[in-house]
């Protein structure tokens, strides 16, 4: 009888378990698309505290997405892309739609990348003028993969407007301060290129030097996360870089 019982129970708890996953995937997937968009809105400085979940439909309502070919750096134009529908991370799974990273280049430890990436335009209120380009990055932290957003003013596409992680499993209270809003208030007004045309924006071990003749580029790094800050000045690096999106940078800047 004991066993009975015990089986009945697990077959019951099993069905209302599944019951229950299979019930809500739509709406989880649903929370993690609005989450993500969130995150674009914060990363563009256009998500306040005053606002909530009710806000994201309207705000992105200025964000046009696109999908950039990062070997040439063009608009992928092929009606079967679609910004809406396209899963950059599915892609990067795929042979035939993403590229291994070679090792000396891998400095963000991603292994391998689609051939293709979202990239998201912020239009002013009349819809005409690109005002910034969100790029979606990620890396190997400490612990595991950051995911998150960044945007360059798109005056000069040098200057960052702001920066945001939504997924990523570093240590709470260290590496996981990357979610913490004064630290991510540091990036705000950074510029991202030297003069040179080299990735120069880089997350410091410390605290900014007084008179770093670099402060413009310089971030303040996070107290017993060293090497978090080092993974998220990598990823900021190879993004950037010429294997990331430098070369969608170029086209945009000549096309002015």
């Amino acid at each position: 009888n004991t066993l009975i019982v015990a089986t009945l129970v697990c077959a019951v708890c099993s069905v209302l378990v599944s019951t229950a996953a299979v019930g809500l995937r739509g709406p989880q997937a649903r929370n993690r698309a609005l989450d993500k968009q969130k995150n674009i809105l914060m990363a563009a400085g256009i998500f306040g505290p005053e606002d909530d979940a009710n806000s994201i439909p309207r705000l992105f309502e200025r964000i046009e997405p696109r999908v950039v070919d990062l070997a040439t750096g063009a608009y992928v134009t092929e009606s079967d892309v679609e910004p809406a529908t396209f899963d950059q991370r599915a892609a990067s799974k795929v042979p035939q739609t993403s590229v291994a990273v070679p090792k000396k280049k891998d400095i963000a430890s991603i292994r391998r990348r689609s051939t293709r990436s979202l990239v998201y335009l912020l239009k002013d209120e009349s819809g005409e003028k690109v005002q910034q380009v969100i790029l979606p990055v990620h890396g190997y932290g400490l612990w595991s993969t950051l995911y998150g957003f960044l945007a360059l003013d798109s005056a000069d596409l040098n200057t960052v407007r702001g920066i945001t992680f939504y997924q990523h499993g570093e240590t709470p209270g260290l590496g996981g301060e990357i979610d913490n809003p004064s630290w991510k208030a540091g990036f705000p007004g950074k510029k991202a290129y030297c003069d040179d045309g080299a990735v120069c924006i880089q997350v410091l071990k410390g605290s900014i030097p007084p008179g770093d003749p670099k402060e413009i580029h310089h971030v303040d790094g996070l107290a017993g996360a060293t090497i978090t800050g080092r993974g998220v000045s990598n990823l900021l690096a190879y993004w950037l870089g010429e294997d990331g999106f430098g070369r969608f940078i170029s086209e945009l800047k000549n096309a002015r």
